[in-house]
């Protein structure tokens, strides 16, 4: 396996392999909310292609992560997410890499923090942490825990104040 910058040819398999990683949690016949998400990311002024990132094995995708911009106050962050891995790759590893390859070209680029909403047991191992921890409040207060930052080289203990996700988040 091994993880490369994503290109506008992988997008239909990007597109499938969300579908696969959450279909569970669709109602069912409808398609998963992450598949649009990410249509309009891509879209969006705020994508940022530095920060799209695919795992391939076997000459197939089997993994996506996406960062776009985010903001805390004036500071321009990073928001992170979606991230799939295909049902039958997942606990491999793969999940895990692209976190460690996209926290890593978020620090080469001097963004100062990555913000996302996930599991309270995962994102920690990368070394995310409450919001609230570092000064940083969630753009929807009932997130709470799960709303999670990881601060990186350049972040300074004065950027504090409430998190701006990209618009196709649809949270302000």
């Amino acid at each position: 396996m091994y993880i490369r910058r994503e290109t506008s040819s992988d997008r239909d398999a990007i597109y499938s392999l969300l579908g696969a990683a959450f279909a569970d949690q669709a109602p069912p016949g409808e398609t998963p909310y992450e598949i649009e998400l990410t249509r309009q990311l891509f879209a969006s002024d705020d994508y940022l292609p530095k920060l799209s990132l695919v795992a391939v094995a076997g000459g197939e995708i089997v993994g996506f992560v996406i960062g776009t911009r985010g903001w805390v106050g004036p500071v321009e962050a990073v928001g992170l997410g979606p991230l799939a891995v295909t049902p039958g790759n997942q606990r491999s590893g793969v999940g895990s890499a692209l976190m460690h390859a996209v926290v890593g070209a978020c620090d080469a680029l001097d963004v100062p923090l990555i913000a996302l909403l996930g599991s309270t047991e995962y994102y920690p191992r990368f070394g995310f942490v409450t919001s609230t921890d570092v000064g940083v409040e969630s753009p929807e207060a009932e997130w709470g825990a799960h709303f999670q930052i990881r601060t990186l080289t350049t972040h300074r203990a004065d950027q504090t104040g409430k998190f701006s996700y990209a618009a196709p988040f649809g949270i302000a």
